[in-house]
């Protein structure tokens, strides 16, 4: 039998060994989460890798690669490991519904997600419905036609886009020295951009109408095809209609294509909007460019990732890194890529919310609990809004060859310029 003095252990020596109890037990709680195993999720989707909206389709690529990575390392989802199954769908809507009925019914992969643009969507939306799949989507921006409630928007301009768009824009370039007061309206015919400048259905009012309501002077409104090559003709028809502002409820390359027709023509109009640009290809344009305004959700202005901190600056330099590496021609994590985000953490959100991978379960979780975001903060989904959430869509202008948030002055990271 040992000596009294040698069973018991000195106080100092006890709490030390209870602090490194106490030291391993933090350093435990604060390790790196469990690796996924087991079974992947099977998350499938299309985007459009090729065809006309193909430089927008390959920012969502990215950032989905950029997603699923981040999560995997964070220990999966549900504990497992993410896989995503993208098809290139050529920017062709019919070819969107069969392969989404293809990815659900022969590849009976566990969970979709939206593809890019509006019609796209909307043909995603109706395989979605049929199969009773929950759909985040991330662009489509038409609240009164997507109203299957299990389709979740990672971009909000509210319920009502034809009113808010309009209204924005005007309270904005009236807020400048020398408002704008001769209007040109120029219309891609495609779903999205359609509606904003004139609304559809029993809702009859947009762009065009509240341009006049407001008093402005109409002098020019063109509606063109989605698939128009000579910009010509519609460039000289601006020219000669002389007006303060062009308003171009365009999508991808349309800003490009009608700056560069323009600039053919030795003009440039005193200021310019376009609704969804892609947004790289004008910031080729120098000095073409300068001033155009678009919207966006976000930017990443200094000023407004240091608001929301270390985890978002990582996501944007992760998400440049990889573009750079994809030969992107614009590297920049913005609108698009922020929307993407949104997107994939509003899926991976409601499937932590219900606990399991069953489709109702996923769509009820949402509906209750909402989803946190990294860029668009908490976002909650009415059915009888068709699940838009509040906007946070602000006004975006090219300033010495950057796009720099302008408006609402409460979340601008710099000041509107006028002509």
């Amino acid at each position: 039998m040992l000596p009294r003095a040698r069973r018991l252990l000195p106080a100092a020596t006890v709490i030390l060994l209870l602090a490194t109890a106490a030291c391993e037990s933090k350093s435990a709680d604060d390790a790196a989460p469990a690796a996924a195993s087991g079974q992947p999720i099977t998350v499938g989707s299309t985007l459009s890798l090729s065809g006309a909206f193909a430089a927008t389709g390959a920012i969502h690529k990215v950032a989905g690669e950029a997603f699923v990575d981040r999560i995997n390392k964070g220990g999966g989802l549900l504990g497992r490991p993410v896989k995503w199954v993208v098809r290139d769908d050529e920017s062709d809507q019919a070819k969107v519904s069969t392969l989404y009925e293809q990815l659900i019914t022969q590849d009976k992969v566990d969970l979709i997600m939206g593809p890019y643009a509006t019609p796209n969507i909307l043909s995603a939306m109706a395989v979605a419905a049929r199969h009773r799949y929950v759909l985040p989507q991330h662009t489509a921006v038409i609240a009164p036609q997507l109203t299957y409630e299990c389709q979740f928007p990672g971009w909000s301009i509210g319920p009502t886009p034809n009113l808010f768009v309009p209204n924005q824009l005007f309270e904005a370039v009236a807020s400048l020295p020398t408002p704008p007061k001769r209007i040109a309206v120029l219309t891609n015919q495609n779903g999205s951009t359609d509606f904003v400048s004139y609304g559809a259905g029993n809702n009859k009012t947009g762009t065009v109408s509240i341009t006049k309501e407001k008093g402005l002077d109409l002098v020019l409104e063109i509606r063109y095809p989605p698939n128009t090559t000579d910009w010509a003709p519609i460039a000289a028809r601006v020219r000669d209609a002389k007006p303060d502002l062009v308003i171009n409820s365009g999508i991808g390359v349309d800003p490009v294509n009608l700056l560069q027709a323009m600039a053919q023509l030795s003009y440039k109009p005193p200021s310019m909007f376009s609704l969804f640009p892609a947004p790289g290809p004008p910031l080729g344009l120098g000095p073409a460019s300068d001033g155009l305004l678009s919207v966006t959700i976000f930017e990443p202005n200094k000023a407004t990732l240091d608001k929301l901190g270390p985890t978002a600056t990582d996501i944007v330099a992760d998400f440049k890194s990889r573009a750079t590496a994809a030969k992107l021609p614009y590297t920049v994590f913005e609108t698009q890529a922020a929307a993407s985000w949104n997107a994939w953490e509003i899926l991976t959100g409601g499937v932590k919310s219900a606990g399991k991978l069953d489709q109702q379960a996923i769509c009820d979780a949402l509906h209750k609990d909402g989803a946190e975001t990294t860029f668009s903060g908490k976002l909650t989904f009415d059915p009888k809004q068709n699940n838009f959430w509040p906007t946070t869509q602000s006004i975006k202008q090219i300033q010495n060859g950057d796009w720099v948030t302008v408006w609402p002055r409460d979340r601008a990271a710099g000041q509107l310029k006028g002509p």
